[in-house]
């Protein structure tokens, strides 16, 4: 199996944070968020990435390709132009194989999924955000998507409560909840599972979307 993961948007929420990286990027202490959800999978034993790149993809390459000169020490011999890193220790990334695909610059989610499906071998693929972070056990997740044999599993999870939320009856308010810890929303937790019969239910149009599309196709 392979993680696709969408690292190719604007980030136009985050503000300035994103004028001179793309989100995935931004840092968590000292790691981009894209590195912790890469970490998430390899410690589960899922080691193969696909990057579906699009906005400042030179900035995911460059970090990607130099991974191990960003975190080991390095020792750079100018007159044979050699330049090696010295450890004691395992790397996190070694085990890693990444594949970082430029996938367009405005293209929609629909659209960078449609243009990987020549780099997917397996039937099973795993499909995630490049902002998204969790504690999911993935394994229990395939086992889950083998169980039902439908094309695509999305993890829901129940936010947080952002508003206050209110009970109406015949026009009376009977309850009023000042942001909930739990809101009785389900929303998209962003770890999926495909199958790649999904590829029948696509387009390769630019602005062709995976939730907006995709998702209502499937449904």
């Amino acid at each position: 199996m392979k993680t696709i993961i969408f690292a190719g948007g604007l980030g136009s929420r985050m503000g300035s944070l994103t004028e001179e990286i793309p989100k995935p990027m931004i840092k968590i202490g000292n790691l981009p968020i894209i590195v912790h959800i890469m970490q998430i999978y390899s410690k589960q034993n899922y080691n193969n990435f696909i990057l579906a790149l699009g906005y400042k993809h030179e900035v995911i390459r460059d970090y990607i390709i130099n991974l191990k000169y960003y975190h080991n020490d390095i020792k750079i011999e100018f007159d044979k132009f050699n330049i090696s890193t010295k450890s004691d220790s395992k790397n996190f990334f070694d085990n890693w194989n990444v594949e970082l695909i430029y996938t367009g610059l405005t293209n929609l989610k629909g659209s960078r999924l449609f243009k990987l499906k020549d780099y997917l071998e397996d039937d099973l693929n795993f499909l995630t955000y490049g902002d998204g972070l969790s504690n999911i056990n993935l394994n229990e997740l395939v086992k889950f998507h083998k169980s039902h044999e439908r094309i695509l599993t999305i993890t829901g999870v129940r936010p947080y409560g952002r508003f206050g939320e209110i009970t109406v009856e015949e026009n009376r308010v009977v309850n009023f909840d000042e942001k909930p810890k739990i809101s009785n929303t389900i929303i998209n937790g962003g770890f999926m599972i495909f199958n790649k019969k999904i590829f029948e239910y696509m387009s390769d149009k630019n602005d062709y979307d995976l939730e907006r599309d995709i998702f209502k196709s499937l449904i």
